[in-house]
């Protein structure tokens, strides 16, 4: 096999819906606030029993399905999310043991809202090495568990979900180079921490970083596969706010693509946030098997991460 790709992929969110009208009655802010700041409408929200690994295991368990899969045909999981509470049992084997996955390699990888496509592309770079044969590829965050919720300013940016991918090997690559790096000395731009955790960001460096640097990182991605923007179906950006999505997506020069915008009726779901509205574009059918998709991820660490993939 000379590459991988994306088989399949399923997302769960909690039943709980959060509107703009809730936050009211609990910060000082409206939905006119809101919305005009960053696009947001509602955001779903687990309760105290609905643990990341278990938001996670839903979406994995239809991403299964989904290709038609059994648990004991996956040999690898990866789980993308920076809320996971304990060190020790990490998601992944949280998730392979919900799911009855019998003895997979069992990674976490905590690149806060890049996460997912690193973890995407650590799959493809270990089946086509022939490291795995199948992988597991989950983005799963409770950012309800870390938000300070006397904090108008990100407290309505946070909701809650996962997405999942199954990746397996290929005669034809499915996903493409990835393009990815960081900004370390602008990694106290995002947060999470402190005892007990809290997210906190420097929201106007946060935006200008992204509107401004990140255009041509997403080009270049899209280089690296042999594509021109103008040739993408889709474009699936970290779901932030739409004040970041929709300026990134102009610059990038996606002009025929449609552009998730999941943000308005899921929040900010960190690394969930881009497997969570791509699996929603392909479950509505806005795009089409085969269809080149550009996911690209930033936020913590001021770390980002983009290919093209293509749709399964």
């Amino acid at each position: 096999m000379n590459g991988s790709r994306i088989a399949a992929l399923g997302h769960y969110q909690p039943a709980r819906v959060l509107t703009n009208e809730d936050l009211a009655g609990l910060v000082d802010t409206s939905d006119e606030w809101i919305t005009s700041r960053v696009g947001i409408r509602t955001r779903h929200i687990a309760g105290p029993d609905e643990p990341v690994d278990e938001l996670a295991a839903h979406a994995a368990a239809k991403a299964l399905a989904a290709a038609g899969l059994a648990p004991s045909d996956i040999d690898l999981v990866l789980v993308a999310t920076s809320t996971a509470v304990d060190r020790s049992p990490n998601m992944a084997a949280r998730v392979a043991a919900r799911l009855g996955i019998p003895s997979p390699a069992a990674m976490d990888v905590n690149v806060v809202c890049a996460g997912f496509t690193h973890a995407l592309a650590t799959a493809d770079h270990t089946v086509r090495a022939g490291g795995a044969t199948r992988a597991l590829v989950i983005g799963a965050d409770k950012m309800s568990d870390v938000a300070d919720w006397t904090d108008r300013t990100t407290c309505v940016l946070v909701g809650d979900g996962a997405g999942a991918a199954v990746v397996e090997a290929s005669e034809e690559p499915g996903i493409g180079p990835v393009r990815w790096g960081s900004v370390p000395e602008m990694g106290h731009a995002v947060r999470i921490e402190g005892t007990p955790s809290r997210f906190a960001q420097e929201g106007q460096s946060v935006y200008r970083w992204a509107t401004t640097q990140l255009p041509s990182v997403a080009r270049q991605a899209c280089e690296r596969s042999g594509l021109a923007p103008a040739d993408l179906a889709a474009v699936v950006l970290h779901q932030a706010n739409l004040r970041i999505i929709e300026p990134l997506a102009q610059k990038i020069g996606a002009v025929n693509a449609v552009v998730a915008k999941d943000v308005s009726e899921s929040g900010n779901t960190s690394a969930a946030s881009i497997p969570l509205a791509f699996s929603k574009l392909v479950e509505r059918g806005e795009i089409t098997t085969g269809d080149p998709v550009l996911l690209f991820g930033f936020g913590g660490n001021l770390s980002y991460a983009g290919q093209v993939v293509r749709c399964p």
